[in-house]
Order: structure tokens, then sequence, then C-alpha cells
């Protein structure tokens, strides 16, 4: 089947009305991008991240657009002539709804489903590690391959932080560790530690989403829940989470942001076993010596110092 994959361009203010209007005529699901909840939503969870793609934000400036799809079939295109009908009302009627520009792009129901998957390949990463794509063939070239589905959450290994870690976890894991991952995301860092060799791994993130992604990701690789758990929580505030958790780990990884690990650092010596390591990345190069300086308070020595495309990770114990 054909669709069609319509955009709208409205004012902030505009939003709530061409949703209702869209409503209206039986059109749900739409897709909103707008430069101004973008920026309450940044402030908001400031305490994520300590940078934003300048082309993510280039892309959102000015931006109040609202994008539908629909069949490109008889029912498709009379929907589309009511959605211009009411366009032109609102045009009349509301002066504060923008531009209320109705633009149109055609999508087959593969490409729609399919296309992105052409920009992930078979990625190596480090001496011993093959990220691969679920959908892609393992490459024959004697690495680790760490299989995973890219469409299901961030952390597929493309980002600099990941590779840092990635990196780090190749030199320190050599088999039999237990392994910890704060912020798991995906899960790609405990699940590439297992697959090195780890002999069990437990995984948090503050996302309970990323429970069932993680899970799914180790099953693609062929680790159970024997060897794999992965919880929900935030081991800064939930007590009895921090508990569950324990300690005596070798390795504990924290691919996170500047603040989380800063925030973080006291707690490090009490996860880990006597020489364990603790591995930590998603640091910008304007906050690696602020970080640094946490954890050489916090009674941690830092061991070796990775950095690419502006991020730094340490190795630490």
């Amino acid at each position: 089947m054909d669709w069609l994959e319509l955009h709208i361009d409205t004012a902030h203010a505009g939003l709530e009305t061409v949703e209702a209007a869209l409503s209206a005529l039986g059109i749900d699901g739409v897709v909103i991008d707008d430069e101004t909840e973008f920026q309450d939503f940044l402030k908001e969870n400031r305490q994520y991240w300590d940078y934003v793609d300048e082309n993510l934000s280039a892309a959102m400036t000015g931006k109040s657009r609202i994008t539908f799809y629909l069949p490109a079939d008889e029912t498709g295109f009379s929907q589309l002539g009511q959605v211009r009908l009411a366009l032109e009302q609102l045009k009349e009627e509301r002066p504060d709804c923008g531009t209320l520009l109705l633009t149109m792009d055609s999508l087959r129901e593969a490409d729609w489903a399919n296309n992105w998957k052409q920009y992930y390949k078979p990625m190596d990463i480090g001496e011993r590690l093959v990220v691969v794509p679920q959908w892609e063939t393992p490459p024959e070239n004697g690495r680790v391959p760490l299989i995973l589905d890219p469409g299901l959450t961030f952390g597929t290994g493309s980002h600099a932080t990941t590779q840092l870690c990635l990196q780090g976890l190749e030199q320190t894991v050599h088999g039999g560790e237990r392994v910890l991952d704060l912020g798991c995301g995906s899960g790609i860092l405990s699940i590439a530690a297992l697959k090195l060799g780890a002999s069990s791994a437990l995984a948090v993130d503050i996302d309970d989403k990323c429970l069932d992604v993680a899970y799914e990701n180790a099953a693609l690789n062929g680790i159970g829940r024997d060897t794999y758990t992965v919880l929900a929580g935030d081991i800064l505030s939930d007590q009895a989470l921090r508990r569950r958790i324990g300690g005596g780990y070798q390795v504990v990884l924290a691919n996170i942001v500047a603040d989380v690990i800063i925030a973080l650092a006291p707690e490090v010596r009490a996860l880990l076993a006597p020489g364990g390591r603790f591995l930590c990345s998603g640091i910008i190069d304007d906050r690696a010596e602020e970080v640094a300086q946490a954890l050489r308070q916090a009674g941690l020595e830092i061991l070796d110092v990775r950095s690419a495309s502006g991020w730094f990770a340490y190795t630490c114990r």
C-alpha cells in the first residue's frame, strides 16, 4: 500500500487547534514537532544530558509542525480534501495559527517500514567487537558479534560515548566478572560484557521501557535471564533498589552524563569488589576535568583516559 505523508506548518498557539480539527475529521495519531515544547523539555530534563546535537537544535528552530499519514486511495484523498477545507476555514478564523501550509510526500509501505535500516551496517569497535544490526549477517572476521535491534531504543554503538565504553570493556573484561551497568539503555554495554566473557550482568535504568528492550537485545545474542538481569529505578534515590543491587562487582559501567556521574561517584567504591574497575563515559570535553576531580575526591584512581569527538571516558579503581 502507498501512503501520503502530510505536514501542516502552524504556530505554537495553533497546535492544539489544528490537532482538534484533524481529530474531528477522524485523523488521530499525529506527530508534533514544536520548538517551544522542545526547549521546555530540554530545560525540565537538563540533568540527563550536557549536550544537544546542533543539527537537531537547528532543525527545531522556529518549527511548529503537525505530521500525519493517510492511505493513498480514495478514502485518503477524500480526507485530504476535507483537511484542505478545514485549513481554509482556520486561516480566516484563527490568524494566530500561522501559515497553515499543507505539504505532502508519498511513501510506499515498504519504504516507510524499512528504509531507515540502510543507515545501520556492521561496525567494528575496538579490537574485538563488531556491532551487527539484527537483519545483517555477522561478518566472519574473528570479532565477537554484538547483535542489536537499532530500532528499539538509544544505544546502538554509533555514538562516541558508547564506543569509548566498549573499548574500555575490551581491556577490562577477561572472563568470569560480575558486571553492573548503570543507565543501561538498550543494554549494549552489559550484553557486550557477557559476550566478552563476563559471568553475569545486572543492568539498571530509570526508564522502565529499557527492561523489555535490553532483554530483547540479550535474547538476540543468546543470553538468558540466568546470567542477565534488568531492573528499573534510580540508584541515587531508591534505597530498596540500592540494597537489591548490593556490591562486589568486578566491573561497574556508567555511560550517562557528567552530573549523574558526579552524583554517583561517592557510591562507586561500595559497589566494587576489591580491585574492581569503574568505567564511566558520556562526559563532554568541557566537563571532563570537573568529573575527574569528583572521581578523585570519592577515592577513585583514574587508570585510563580515552577521548573521541569531544567526549571523554575514564577507567577507575
